[in-house]
C-alpha cells in the first residue's frame, strides 16, 4: 500500500486543486445575471463579526465588480497587515474610494481573469491553503464542499445497501463522486490525478481508486516536519496496535492514516462508514500528534493537548 503513498505529491493536489477552484468559479462568475451577487468568505465562523471576503457582482450592462474586504470594513481580529494591504496593490486592486472595500472591474467576457485575480488574492493575501477551506455563499455552493466532517450514519436508505461491480476506474470515480454528491450537497472537488479532496475539520481527507477497480484508499496526511523518526515510529506503532481498521503510517518527514476499501463490489454505505472514520479521526488527531511529534499540521493548528500513550 506504501507505494500509492510514495506517488502523493500533496503540493500538486493542492495545486490541481485550485486550478479545478478557479475554472469552474469562471463558470459561475460567467452566467451571472444583472443584479446577482457572488460571495465567498474566507473563513467558517460563527462569529457575526465583519471577515475577509471577496464578492462579485454584475451590473446591468453584464460588468463583473469584484471587492476584497477592506479595514474599513473588517473587525479588529481579521484587520489586513501592511504586507498584506501592500500585496493588494501589487496584484492590481484599487484602493477603496465610495466604500470600505478593495476593488477593480471587468466585463463579463473576461470571466477567467477576473477568477485568476480573485483566487491569487485568496492565496497570495488571505493564505487559503485550499479551495475547501473556503465558506461559500449559498450562490457558490457548487464551488466546494462544506466545512464539517460527513457524519457518520445511523441507518441508510436501501440504495445504499446495493452493491454495484465497477467496470473501470473511471466508473468507480463515478460511482463514488455520487455518493459524495449526496453526502455533502454538491459534488466533490477532483484533482487531475483522479483523487477526490474532501474538507475534514483542519484536516485534508483523499480517496484514490486503484486501476483494477478493487480498492479505494481514503487517507490523510495528518502531520509533516516532524522530529525524531524513532519516536514516532514508536508512538505511531502504539496507535497502530491498540486502532481499528485504520493504519497510522511514517513516510520521511510525514504521518499519514490511511484505511483501505474493497470496491468490488462498490456498496455506498461502506464508503460512507469509512469515510466518516476517516474525516472524524483525522481532525481529532492532527494537533495532537503534532505536538507529540514536534511536527507541523497542514491546515489550521490549535491548542489540542498530545495524544496519550501508555509507556
Amino acid at each position: 500500500m506504501d507505494s500509492y503513498f510514495d506517488e502523493f505529491d500533496l503540493d500538486r493536489s493542492i495545486a490541481e486543486a485550485w486550478a479545478a477552484f478557479t475554472g469552474r468559479l469562471g463558470e459561475v462568475v460567467s452566467m451571472m445575471e444583472p443584479g446577482a451577487r457572488l460571495t465567498i468568505n474566507t473563513r467558517e465562523s460563527e462569529l457575526p463579526a465583519e471577515q475577509p471576503f471577496i464578492s462579485f457582482d454584475c451590473d446591468d450592462e453584464y460588468n463583473i465588480r469584484s471587492e476584497v474586504s477592506g479595514n474599513a470594513y473588517l473587525s479588529l481580529d481579521f484587520l489586513l497587515t501592511d504586507a498584506q494591504l501592500a500585496k493588494l496593490a501589487e496584484l492590481g486592486w484599487h484602493e477603496p474610494e465610495d466604500g470600505p472595500n478593495w476593488w477593480r472591474t471587468a466585463e463579463q467576457d473576461a470571466y477567467q481573469l477576473v477568477a485568476e485575480e480573485a483566487v491569487a488574492v485568496l492565496i497570495e493575501v488571505f493564505d487559503i491553503e485550499h479551495p475547501v477551506f473556503l465558506a461559500p455563499d449559498q450562490l457558490s455552493e457548487i464551488l466546494n464542499p462544506p466545512a464539517s466532517a460527513i457524519p457518520m450514519a445511523e441507518a441508510f436508505p436501501s440504495g445504499d445497501l446495493t452493491a454495484v461491480v465497477p467496470t473501470s476506474a473511471d466508473h468507480l470515480r463515478q460511482l463514488i463522486s455520487l455518493v459524495l454528491n449526496d453526502e455533502l450537497g454538491q459534488m466533490p472537488i477532483l484533482t487531475d490525478e483522479g483523487e477526490f479532496a474532501i474538507r475534514a475539520g483542519t484536516a485534508m481527507v483523499f480517496i484514490r481508486v486503484t486501476e483494477d477497480t478493487r480498492e479505494a484508499i481514503i487517507f490523510s496526511p495528518i502531520v509533516h516536519d516532524i522530529e525524531g523518526r524513532t519516536r514516532a515510529a514508536e508512538l505511531l506503532a502504539d496507535l497502530n496496535a491498540h486502532g481499528r481498521m485504520v493504519k497510522f503510517m511514517l513516510i520521511g518527514d510525514k504521518v499519514l492514516l490511511s484505511l483501505s476499501l474493497l470496491t468490488y463490489p462498490f456498496v455506498p454505505a461502506h464508503l460512507k462508514q469509512v469515510l466518516a472514520m476517516v474525516a472524524e479521526l483525522a481532525d481529532e488527531m492532527d494537533e495532537r500528534l503534532a505536538a507529540a511529534l514536534r511536527g507541523e499540521t497542514f491546515f489550521g493548528p490549535d491548542d489540542s493537548p498530545p495524544p496519550e500513550v501508555d509507556a
